[in-house]
């Protein structure tokens, strides 16, 4: 998620989050050669893309705080690996 975070999603992370779906929509960490132009440049319009969307969505929600966030995110990591480890012992 990178709506509504203060301070708000740097370059990189909007990046990253493209070259996360263009790998889940392809089926591949790293494309060959002969694909590798069309993976970039897929990468490019969803980065694009995102920096629109994001740059153009209107919330009155206040600006989540990201160590927060983080701490919440790891607290259900935490959660959901405990409960694997009961499951499977």
């Amino acid at each position: 998620m990178l709506h509504n975070f203060e301070p708000p999603a740097t370059d990189d992370e909007i990046e990253a989050a493209a070259i996360q779906y263009v790998r889940k929509v392809s089926g591949t960490t790293r494309p060959s050669a002969a694909n590798e132009e069309a993976f970039g440049d897929a990468i490019r319009a969803v980065t694009a893309a995102t920096r629109t969307l994001l740059d153009s969505l209107v919330t009155k929600a206040p600006p989540r705080d990201r160590e927060v966030e983080a701490a919440k995110a790891k607290a259900r990591g935490a959660e959901r690996y405990g409960r694997q480890t009961a499951a499977s012992g």
